[in-house]
């Protein structure tokens, strides 16, 4: 796969798949804009210019439809155009429906579910009068088969395969793909942290393990590598498709 002269937007692309995709993106030729919440995004464009190649960051919460159209704003005006839009941000919290507070389903609503549609909506404005382009979600395999105490975050991870499959049909005609990818257990700063959370980090991270036929964890590089593939040209008669890639956990 090669990406050379292509423009990529990636938001939440300060720790995990997104700084891993966005650093693929920059060794196969593409700019690449890098969202995060913190200012972690600074040493993702930093790795992705150790590559040889070129980012920028923009800093901010994806939950504000203004910061949405910063990216994409941002993506145009420096390197002229955008190909191709990565929606990695998201947060996660834990509880049941009996357990949650409304401030915290209005949280993970805002920054996964309407997050996505604000940068959504201002890369497909640009990319449907601009001969097209490829937009690639980040789900969860979750929402796939269900999961305990991530009531909140797995419908929003279901919102976001709807919202890909109705996106597909929307924009299919102007040559917009979109895809979305559902990882399943990745290694990441925050899945430490629910492990040492949990009171029993081995215990739980063996019961993760156990869950994957596979028998192990997913590094964020192997996210990566799905996300840039469903981007690409090679996947160019791809649409509307949630891949899950989660170690056969949804089998």
């Amino acid at each position: 796969m090669s990406f050379e002269g292509k423009v990529v937007a990636i938001t939440g692309g300060g720790v995990g798949m997104g700084r891993e995709a966005a650093i693929l993106y920059a060794k196969q030729g593409a700019k690449v804009v890098v969202n995060s919440l913190s200012d972690s995004g600074a040493e993702t464009v930093r790795l992705c210019k150790e590559t040889g190649g070129e980012a920028i960051f923009v800093q901010g919460n994806v939950a504000e439809e203004a910061l949405c159209k910063k990216i994409i704003d941002t993506a145009i005006e420096k390197y002229g155009k955008l190909d191709i839009l990565v929606t990695c941000a998201g947060v996660v919290r834990p509880g049941s429906v009996d357990q949650l507070e409304e401030a915290t389903i209005d949280e993970v609503l805002a920054v996964n579910v309407k997050g996505v549609f604000f940068v959504s909506k201002y890369a497909v404005q640009y990319m449907k009068e601009h001969g097209g382009g490829s937009i690639v979600h980040v789900a969860s395999a979750c929402c796939l088969y269900g999961v305990k105490n991530r009531s909140i975050y797995t419908a929003s991870k279901g919102a976001i395969v709807a919202l890909t499959r109705a996106m597909a049909m929307d924009h299919a005609a102007q040559n917009i793909r979109v895809n979305a990818i559902c990882p399943g257990a990745t290694v990441s700063p925050s899945m430490e942290q629910r492990f040492r959370d949990s009171g029993d980090p081995e215990g739980m991270r063996a019961s993760f393990i156990a869950a994957h036929p596979v028998g192990r964890l997913a590094q964020p590089i192997e996210m990566a590598y799905g996300i840039l593939y469903a981007s690409s040209d090679e996947a160019s008669f791809m649409t509307g498709v949630a891949l899950p890639i989660d170690g056969g956990v949804s089998l």
